[in-house]
């Protein structure tokens, strides 16, 4: 057997460089490159490996350990998980940088491999600089608390380790069902040191990403649920981006006149202006998804995890006879809210389930009213454009940007407000992380996604809170010639848990951004000058008073190239976009000195009485 004589660090990253997927005839490389910060941990190892490389593995040099992953997160995100990125980092801080972003990846399904640097295996310096000392056991670093966050973990303690270790990292990866953070701690002496490793290890490999069927007969089973039904409604999750099975969904929704309503992830199944499509369901839902929820006897999850934004905290469907039919490529899911499970790809099954309901249609009322709603919801979303504040701003920006053009967003009130207000005119055009809901994603987020669909514009909506918290890839972005525009809302502090505050009675105590007095944080606001530090980082930047000069700031935006663009405006924060019948578990002290919170949880414990069992 033939071998080469590398470090396990050479012999990674030669690797994962060969390493392709395929799916319905298409093939790419699965890695578009490695993100990284170069510490003491793996400058020595994987950063040699990767000079040596001479870039056939791109390398590119982030600002923050945890907004690298965001960046792939997104990436991969925008690929339907067929495409994904390396991250690696020094060991301590560096690595636990990552652990947020290893979370989100995981919550939200997606495939991104994260490559930290750990102790010395051989531990005669013992304790290295930033090792965290544990009595219990000498083989514990910082780097275990991406256990309960990865979908896959290992430490490579000797280089003939690393094979073995690959190839599970690579199942994990490119499984639909079972995708997400993948961590392989890399110890820093280990990096460095050599192994004869097979030359088959360095061939091309092609991953197949399946299309997995449904059983037969759960999908007759499925199919006499569906006819047998009056109500009916389609709740659309990402399963439908991720298969890719925007057409065949529709055409299954023109064949029968099921009506679609869409969680955050799915949004985007359908096209607003489809007369089928409700819009958003549950907490952050519309009036029309919500109503049909409410009614509906049978209900068809594609690809959703059943959050409880999409659920209303199990509120959302109360006909006592509601069945659910839940098609998903995850077990875990298929078998939620004690439905009939069709584990299987969502375009793949739907295409064999529209053979088994030829012969079926909705009533005619059943359709009316759901194109009814859509109709209202247009008219709605119209409304709001137009009566100020951060709907306003949505508004201006939906109707300036170009359809394929891609919004972005993570945490806050905007989430919400996207989820009603976005006229999706293009399936890949919507992209919310929403299963963290992680405050600081947004911007390397965008990054991101430029980087997998050049051709689009990519527009950030950011609130101040979350700017805050992680925006530095801004300089990422000027360094490598990025273009993102990126629209920071300053409401002066942290807006959507003020606005949960006064909800549970509590007043937005501590949700805005003011000098400390001696009752608290009740002073003279602090001002932040956004626009000065976007301008410090590097970024063009535009600071509109009102629409008319959003409007113009957009369209001089559009002329920038090859560097952020950074769009800084206030919005009043007591101007909110209303819930529109759903609700949100959030409970509520039961015992208070406050006459506002004890009428919150008279409130509180009136509607949680009608969630599901």
């Amino acid at each position: 057997m033939k071998t080469r004589r590398l470090t396990m660090a050479q012999a990674l990253l030669e690797f994962l460089a060969v390493q392709w997927v395929r799916r319905d005839g298409r093939e790419m490389p699965f890695f578009a490159g490695l993100w990284g910060i170069f510490g003491h941990g793996n400058v020595a190892g994987i950063g040699q490996a990767v000079q040596q490389m001479k870039g056939r593995l791109p390398y590119y040099l982030s600002r923050n350990e945890q907004a690298q992953v965001h960046a792939a997160v997104a990436y991969t995100k925008h690929k339907n998980r067929l495409q994904t990125w390396a991250c690696t980092s020094s060991i301590g801080p560096g690595a636990t940088n990552m652990v947020t972003g290893a979370a989100l990846a995981t919550i939200n399904r997606l495939p991104v491999l994260l490559l930290p640097g750990d102790i010395f295996a051989h531990r005669y310096p013992a304790p290295v600089l930033q090792q965290l000392e544990c009595p219990q056991s000498l083989d514990v670093s910082v780097n275990d608390c991406f256990r309960p966050v990865s979908r896959f973990w290992d430490r490579i303690n000797r280089p003939d380790q690393l094979a073995a270790s690959l190839m599970e990292a690579m199942r994990v990866l490119t499984s639909p069902a079972e995708t997400g953070a993948v961590t392989l701690c890399l110890p820093q002496d280990v990096q460095t040191e050599a192994f004869d490793y097979p030359d088959y290890l360095f061939e091309k490999r092609s991953w197949t990403i399946p299309r997995q069927r449904a059983d037969a007969s759960q999908l007759q089973e499925a199919a006499r649920w569906i006819r047998a039904s009056k109500k009916p409604l389609i709740v659309a999750g990402g399963g439908v981006h991720y298969s890719e099975a925007h057409q065949v969904l529709q055409a299954l929704v023109e064949q029968t006149g099921i009506p679609v309503a869409e969680t955050q992830a799915g949004k985007g199944s359908l096209l607003y202006d489809h007369p089928l499509n409700l819009g958003a369901l549950g907490a952050t839902g519309t009036h029309g998804a919500n109503r049909v929820a409410r009614e509906a006897d049978l209900v068809l999850g594609v690809g959703t995890r059943y959050s409880d934004f999409t659920t209303a905290s199990n509120t959302a469907f109360q006909n006592p006879e509601v069945r659910f039919i839940n098609l998903n490529v995850a077990e875990v899911d298929a078998y939620k809210l004690r439905g009939l499970p069709l584990q299987g790809d969502a375009r793949a099954t739907l295409e064999e389930l529209a053979q088994h309901l030829l012969d079926f249609q909705v009533s005619a009322h059943h359709r009316d009213q759901a194109q009814n709603y859509n109709l209202e919801w247009d008219a709605e979303v119209a409304r709001i454009y137009q009566s100020g504040g951060q709907g306003e701003v949505i508004g201006v920006l939906n109707e300036f940007i170009r359809p394929q053009d891609v919004v972005i967003c993570a945490a806050g009130s905007l989430p919400g407000d996207l989820h009603k207000l976005w006229r999706t005119r293009d399936h890949r055009a919507y992209h919310l992380e929403y299963g963290y809901s992680c405050m600081g994603y947004e911007v390397a987020a965008g990054m991101g996604v430029k980087q997998a669909d050049p051709e689009r514009e990519v527009y950030v909506m950011v609130g101040d809170g979350s700017f805050l918290m992680m925006h530095t890839e801004i300089v990422t972005m000027v360094a490598e010639g990025i273009k993102v525009n990126i629209l920071v809302l300053d409401n002066q502090g942290y807006a959507s848990i003020g606005g949960l505050s006064k909800g549970l009675g509590s007043d937005g105590f501590g949700t805005k951004y003011r000098k400390r007095t001696s009752d608290g944080l009740t002073g003279e606001p602090v001002e932040i000058d956004f626009a000065a530090n976007c301008a410090s980082l590097g970024a063009e930047v535009f600071s509109p008073k009102d629409s008319e000069e959003l409007k113009a700031a957009l369209q001089s935006a559009r002329d920038v190239q090859d560097k952020p663009v950074c769009i800084c405006l206030k919005v009043d924060r007591r101007h909110r976009v209303g819930g529109y019948e759903s609700w949100w578990d959030v409970p509520v002290a039961e015992v208070s000195e406050d006459p506002e919170v004890r009428a919150a949880r008279q409130r509180y414990e009136e509607a949680r009485e009608a969630r599901r069992p």
